[in-house]
């Protein structure tokens, strides 16, 4: 799903340029951008080019995860405190101006609103809304129809896994449930499932699964 990174970068590029967003209508109770409200997490801008690694990569998120004092259980939370709807997903981003926030996805009848979360305070910096388009509301009101874990239970469940980053609900297929990433001590990323009724958790390898195919076709 994960929706809110998109919504986010349009808003920002319709406040500056001072105009209106083309590529998603980005309407409604937008009453506080995260834009106007900068995160009291920062981040140095430091090995963020093409010459990264993996090394540089664990490093980051072992700082990303250090510098988040609120999980993303809290900060679903906080953004269901300021907007009534679904959590849908929540994921801890870096912006381009340094600042580490909270995306969260929310869903309210057919529209979506982003809220963003200081992962350092768990106050809410801002929130976008959107209209659903392209029919992805009701696929989640679908997958999540007569769910008992919500996306809150399922980033706890996780966190028994590590430092959750990510969740998100994952409605493709037949074997609906949330997905949720995980950071270790040292940075290693982790990918785990956890089931919509029992709130099971388990190692998801469909990602490792798909990067071993495209690996194998690229030499094509």
């Amino acid at each position: 799903m994960k929706r809110n990174i998109v919504i986010a970068t349009v808003a920002a590029i319709a406040l500056v340029g001072g105009g209106t967003a083309s590529a998603l209508a980005v309407t409604g109770d937008d009453d506080s951008s995260a834009a106007a409200k900068k995160s009291s997490v920062q981040l140095k801008d430091d090995d963020r080019g093409d010459d990264r690694d993996d090394s540089d990569d664990a490093k980051e998120n072992t700082a990303e995860v250090k510098a988040a004092k609120v999980t993303a259980a809290d900060a679903i939370k906080a953004a269901l405190a300021d907007q009534a709807g679904t959590a849908v997903s929540a994921e801890l981003d870096d912006e381009d101006n340094g600042g580490l926030v909270w995306d969260v996805d929310l869903l309210k009848g057919d529209t979506w609103h982003s809220v963003q979360v200081d992962p350092g305070t768990g106050k809410v910096l801002g929130s976008h809304t959107e209209k659903d388009d392209d029919g992805d509301a009701g696929r989640v009101a679908a997958a999540l129809k007569g769910a008992s874990v919500n996306a809150e239970d399922a980033a706890k469940a996780a966190g028994s896994k590590g430092a959750v980053t990510s969740v998100d609900l994952d409605d493709d297929g037949t074997a609906k449930a949330w997905e949720a990433e995980t950071s270790g001590p040292k940075g290693a990323e982790s990918d785990w499932k956890v089931d919509l009724q029992s709130g099971k958790v388990t190692a998801d390898h469909s990602d490792s699964h798909d990067d071993d195919s495209d690996d194998d076709g690229s030499d094509d």
